[in-house]
């Protein structure tokens, strides 16, 4: 009888060490609030993130902040404390990203985030060496816009964006390069993403009279300010930044928004995109694997920035294993230092090469001019 004991008692401890050695990844995503639209995709993609990397389970555990950056930061608590997840997804906004850090880089858990601003990952320091960063940064897309915008003859622009740090780098980032490339801002204005009006911001922008406005928001709060732009007759070129890159954009602001002109990733169009382009087969799989479960013309580019995410992970988790144990401090930073070290992971959204000074890694691959047409994103050829 005590050797029997003696025996299940070692076998209950093999087997909760077992269970300790699985991996935990705490995602954020905003599947209720204002952002809900650009949340439900990245929550929905986590039932197609693998379940099994390099011999270990991988557990998920999903929280909505509800599109508040308090919310985030109570969460990525209780997912660090209560859940002791190694890595974590998310959040949806750039402002629960930057809420977040203190804690991600106290508790020294790396954080590959889908949020859209470069104000997460730059200037890179102590606090962000633990972020990385899967959404094309504002700079890579603003070039793109300004290429097309100098080809289109345009000369002076307004500015219309969120008053938050997505609308604040956008324009400090985009404002430096329009005018280094001789185009003339006249008019700038922001709003808040709950607002119901942006009508005296509009009226402000047409009485400019840009040759274009840029809109820098995302999701649906973004179609406001253009609705309100043609209501009040301004015809002129709108342009929208990466944070549109949904169909959902098109299903909201419906005939308003046709002619919309965004660059964006290559995932939305990838039906359009060339046969030997490496991001076409892993963007056509994602959309396929996505529509298969939640149904045609649901797949979002937010959700295959999740889907991205674990891309990374999945490559990166194998080289951490090597080093150290999951549930582990030591994992968590072999598992940063795997993630830094990531060479062309050909993603739904581009081509990632990762280095101590870059935790964003995306070049021109990742990134397309495209404007809706007859109710749908198309490709804009060259």
């Amino acid at each position: 009888m005590k050797l029997r004991n003696v025996s299940t008692l070692f076998a209950l401890i093999l087997a909760s060490s077992l269970a300790a050695a699985d991996i935990k990844i705490g995602v954020i995503a905003s599947s209720t609030g204002p952002t809900a639209v650009v949340g439900i995709p990245q929550k929905n993609t986590v039932a197609l993130l693998p379940t099994e990397i390099g011999g270990q389970k991988v557990e998920y555990i999903v929280l909505d902040d509800a599109s508040d950056p308090t919310n985030a930061v109570t969460g990525v608590k209780k997912l660090i404390s209560e859940s002791k997840v190694d890595a974590l997804i998310g959040p949806t906004t750039t402002p629960a990203a930057l809420a977040m850090l203190d804690f991600v880089a106290e508790s020294r858990i790396p954080l590959v985030t889908t949020v859209g601003s470069s104000a997460v990952i730059l200037p890179l320091d102590d606090k962000k060496r633990w972020v990385f960063k899967t959404t094309q940064n504002d700079d890579l897309i603003a070039a793109a816009l300004i290429d097309h915008m100098m080809a289109a003859g345009v000369k002076t622009l307004g500015f219309i964006g969120f008053n938050d740090p997505y609308g604040e780098n956008w324009f400090k980032v985009f404002s430096a390069m329009a005018e280094k490339a001789g185009l003339k801002m006249v008019a700038s204005e922001r709003y808040n993403r709950t607002d119901q009006s942006v009508t005296g911001q509009a009226l402000k922008v047409i009485t400019a009279k840009p040759d274009a406005v840029l809109v820098a928001a995302t999701g649906g709060p973004a179609v406001l300010p253009q609705t309100s732009l043609q209501e009040k007759g301004y015809k002129g070129r709108i342009y929208q930044t990466h944070g549109v890159a949904t169909n959902d954009f098109i299903r909201i602001g419906g005939k308003a928004v046709e002619g919309t002109l965004m660059a964006g990733g290559p995932m939305l169009v990838a039906a359009d995109l060339a046969g030997g382009n490496p991001i076409k087969a892993v963007a056509q799989g994602y959309i396929k694997a996505y529509e298969g479960k939640y149904g045609p013309g649901t797949m979002s580019t937010f959700g295959a920035n999740t889907y991205d995410a674990g891309l990374l992970l999945q490559k990166a988790i194998p080289t951490a294993l090597k080093k150290a144990k999951p549930g582990t401090v030591e994992f968590r930073e072999a598992l940063r230092d795997a993630l830094e070290q990531s060479k062309e992971v050909v993603g739904a959204q581009g081509v990632f090469n990762m280095n101590a000074q870059n935790h964003n890694g995306m070049d021109q691959r990742a990134r397309v001019m495209m404007t809706v047409k007859d109710g749908r994103w198309m490709l804009l050829k060259d």
